[in-house]
């Protein structure tokens, strides 16, 4: 079974609000075994919701409507919705007068204009709305059922809990859906997708998505099965194939970020860590530090921006800044040697590097980065050329650094 959500409200096509209803009504559906297969924003406009609701109500079995219930002008769900189903609106006294008794609990007279809120379309199940004034909506028409919800996230999850969940699972075929995410660092997404197409092209279900960000990249398995066995089944075995193409590179098979895995990985050693940072300012810090706990394992650490501090601070010598420069192997391995020197602590990692947009020049162009690691066994340090802009090379670079302290915690 599949379903449709639609967000309604002109302020979610501005870049100061979010859509998170959808992707709570997501998690809850997935959980019954419905996909979502299409999402959409619509603005205040009787005219376009209603035809967005009608092409839904073509393709869809379920239909979430969020938002646009309110007493204003502006709110346009119910109009839309009444329109697009060609059904008429109906007064319902009753709940005029719930409204009417809410607001005189609250000490206050309730405005005229509240009663377009007791206006439900025709042949519509009330969904009463605890948390707020505007009630819900459930409609079955033509084999799909359209659920109008308001657009407060408490009210809306609320309603969806306790008046749609039974509805929804007494009518979905009993399925399941079962997601596995594997993240993987220091390998373009072409190139992994390259290695790992010829298994996943071989299945349907399950679904394969990559999802690439900065040094990192999501492989997303999604299987629908009638039993969560045979979910967890079909998902170990596109899995296993696609892990042994891809080996130590995959950091993640659970979905957690590089600095949780790390942070296990120290504390499994009982080993501590600590930091010095030039280009990323801080950022591998905030990162490490992000984590709940990382006080198990976390010493701290030096920001050193100048050759004077990287000096004073962390003990690299003027020759090698004199002769290697700023955005060196050689200086990314004695800031790592220095801070570990100076901390006390099992594992130092440095940074230090050109993240632009200005400077750089011929011999050191914007984007050079080298992350230099320090521990008893030693010294290494990676290098790399990133493209992009300033934050980009930053957060590449921080998970460079992680990722070079990751397998040597493992011994690679």
């Amino acid at each position: 079974m599949q379903a449709e959500i639609i967000a309604v409200g002109s302020e979610l096509l501005t870049s100061q609000r979010l859509d998170t209803n959808s992707l709570y009504l997501t998690d809850e559906l997935n959980a019954l075994g419905v996909e979502v297969v299409t999402k959409c924003v619509i603005g205040d406009d009787r005219s376009r919701l209603a035809e967005a609701v009608r092409r839904a109500a073509g393709s869809a079995r379920i239909i979430l409507i969020t938002g646009g219930l309110g007493p204003t002008e502006d709110d346009v769900t119910r109009d839309a919705v009444a329109q697009a189903l060609d059904r008429p609106l109906q007064f319902h006294s009753a709940i005029s007068d719930q409204l009417e008794e809410r607001f005189r609990q609250m000490g206050r007279k309730m405005a005229e204009v509240n009663k377009r809120q007791a206006f439900i379309i025709e042949g519509a199940e009330i969904l009463p709305n605890d948390r707020g004034t505007a009630p819900g909506q459930w409609i079955d028409h033509s084999g799909a059922s359209i659920v109008l919800l308001p657009g407060p996230p408490h009210e809306l999850k609320a309603m969806f809990t306790r008046q749609c969940l039974s509805r929804l699972e007494s009518r979905v075929p009993r399925q399941v859906i079962r997601t596995l995410v594997m993240r993987v660092a220091g390998m373009p997404e072409s190139d992994l997708d390259q290695l790992i197409a010829p298994v996943y092209k071989k299945y349907e279900n399950p679904v394969t998505t990559i999802l690439a960000a900065a040094s990192d990249i999501q492989v997303h398995l999604r299987a629908r099965c009638d039993t969560e066995k045979e979910a967890l089944a079909l998902l170990a075995e596109v899995a296993g194939p696609i892990e042994g193409l891809l080996g130590d590179r995959i950091y993640s098979r659970n979905g957690d970020p590089l600095e949780v895995v790390v942070g296990q990985l120290l504390r499994e050693a009982h080993a501590t860590l600590s930091v010095a940072e030039s280009c990323t300012g801080g950022l591998l810090a905030e990162r490490i530090t992000s984590v709940p706990g990382s006080s198990d394992y976390f010493e701290g650490g030096f920001i050193t921006y100048t050759k004077r501090m990287k000096t004073d601070l962390l003990g690299v010598s003027e020759a090698v800044l004199a002769a290697a420069g700023a955005v060196s192997k050689e200086t990314a391995e004695a800031m790592a040697i220095g801070a570990r020197a100076r901390t006390g602590s099992t594992h130092a990692l440095a940074i230090t590097g050109v993240a632009g947009p200005g400077t750089g020049g011929e011999t050191v162009p914007v984007g050079t980065v080298y992350a230099g690691l320090a521990d008893d066994n030693g010294s290494r340090v990676a290098h790399r050329q990133f493209l992009g802009d300033r934050a980009r090379i930053r957060q590449f670079t921080t998970q460079m650094a992680m990722d070079l302290l990751r397998l040597r915690l493992l011994g690679l």
